[in-house]
């Protein structure tokens, strides 16, 4: 029997080079929409609006279908998701007029949670080089994470030399000792490699896994929200996920498994309606913050069952708000709490952004405002050119920042990657997801 690995790790990529240019495919498996975007990444000047990013984003294919088989972000029907999968993928490459071979997939189950790990080592000489950046990174990522967790990324977060922290970039500073925070985002394992295995079926390689949450944020923030402090809510249909990125670093990551499908099946139960029928009536007419015309305004809801005899009703508007504001309440509270228990929740100051499609809701913003605080926007995807504009809204925030990842993939820090690398082994993409395949099984 293999021995187990000490901990798992998602499959990672190698950064784009910032002088090369290269087509990338990126995947956004949802709860009710899969997403497949293909684009040329070429590298760009320096831009004072989006400083971090080192290539410009053009969309060459994009193709999405309604989601099968996924619950709460996760695969739960191997077949149906894999045949929506084909189908997002296929629309994507015939507008493109090109195939992929690979894609960079989001994560949006499996309970996503974060843990920081500290390390501190002598430096040898006065001035920090590289080899002490390393040593360093290689004493943190000895940390031991939860049995039946997989690791999606580890972020350095900050470094500190001799006990001062909050320093950016240490090379070449002068101190004794060297130290480093370091962001660990994980998700449950079953979860990951399951989605993995279903996208293996479709004959793609998985270039990397990335956090939903983290992914919207690279796609929609400006740098000077990064840096001051927000907090990034992705309202999902079967997820509600959450990043807090101070600094310009992602410091918190976390979500719940509860989302706008939920509200459909609270409209849908509260109206004796079928869920198609409860999706359009509060796509169309749902909100949050009632209005005193509202208790004149009448609505259609049709029957559950296909008897003639069961006819049509009329309700005021106000019923269907009464059925949606406590779902939206008790979620955006959710939230408040885990930030508060996270210990986070003062560092992302009082800004939010919004992202998913349940994020459109009427009178949500303004509610998160009351509850999380006063500073409240609905993000898009920014730096983004040849998006349709179907997909220029919030509910394609996750798809497009993971076109933005491979920009910053570098970032990150893995330890037994570059040891599996020194012993020999290809570092191609399937050899990489081929190898996660056998540690993880």
């Amino acid at each position: 029997m293999r021995p187990r690995a000490p901990f798992e790790i998602a499959p990672k990529m190698r950064p784009i080079p910032p002088k090369r240019s290269g087509v990338v495919g990126v995947l956004e498996v949802g709860t009710s929409k899969i997403v497949c975007l293909i684009a040329r990444l070429k590298p760009r000047d320096f831009s004072s609006s989006l400083r971090r990013r080192t290539h410009s984003v053009d969309i060459l294919g994009i193709g999405h279908t309604s989601a099968h088989g996924i619950k709460g972000g996760t695969v739960v029907d191997m077949e149906r998701a894999e045949h929506a999968i084909r189908r997002a993928v296929d629309a994507a490459e015939r507008m493109a007029g090109a195939q992929i071979a690979s894609v960079v997939v989001s994560m949006a189950g499996g309970r996503l949670s974060s843990e920081h790990f500290a390390a501190e080592v002598d430096l040898p000489e006065p001035a920090v080089a590289e080899g002490d950046i390393r040593r360093v990174l290689d004493a943190a990522s000895t940390f031991v994470v939860g049995e039946g967790r997989t690791i999606l990324h580890a972020l350095p977060v900050g470094y500190a030399i001799d006990g001062v922290a909050g320093i950016a970039e240490p090379r070449g500073m002068l101190g004794r000792r060297l130290g480093v925070d370091l962001h660990v985002i994980t998700a449950e394992a079953s979860a990951v490699r399951n989605l993995l295995l279903c996208i293996e079926r479709c004959h793609l390689g998985v270039e990397a896994m990335v956090a939903a949450p983290y992914a919207a944020a690279l796609s929609t923030l400006a740098d000077d929200e990064s840096e001051l402090g927000v907090t990034l809510i992705d309202f999902g249909a079967g997820t509600t996920t959450v990043a807090v990125v101070v600094n310009g670093q992602c410091v918190h990551v976390d979500g719940i498994a509860v989302g706008g499908q939920h509200v459909t099946n609270d409209v849908a139960r509260g109206l004796s309606t079928r869920l198609a029928d409860a999706e359009r009536l509060k796509s169309l007419h749902g909100g949050v913050m009632a209005l005193g015309a509202d208790d004149r305004e009448m609505l259609t809801v049709p029957s559950i069952s296909d008897d003639h005899r069961d006819l049509p009703r009329a309700i005021p508007k106000s019923r269907l708000l009464q059925i949606i504001r406590p779902r939206i309440e008790e979620i955006v509270e959710m939230i408040r709490d885990r930030l508060v228990a996270s210990g986070h929740a003062a560092g992302a100051g009082q800004r939010v952004v919004l992202t998913g499609g349940a994020s459109q809701l009427t009178g949500y913003a303004e509610l998160v405002g009351k509850v999380l605080g006063p500073q409240v926007r609905i993000g898009r995807p920014l730096g983004i050119s040849r998006l349709p504009e179907a997909a220029r809204g919030a509910s394609f925030a996750v798809a497009t920042g993971l076109l933005v990842y491979p920009q910053v993939a570098g970032l990150e820090h893995f330890e037994a990657r570059r040891r599996r690398a020194s012993q020999g082994e290809a570092d191609g993409y399937f050899s990489r997801v081929g190898h996660w395949l056998r540690e993880a099984f």
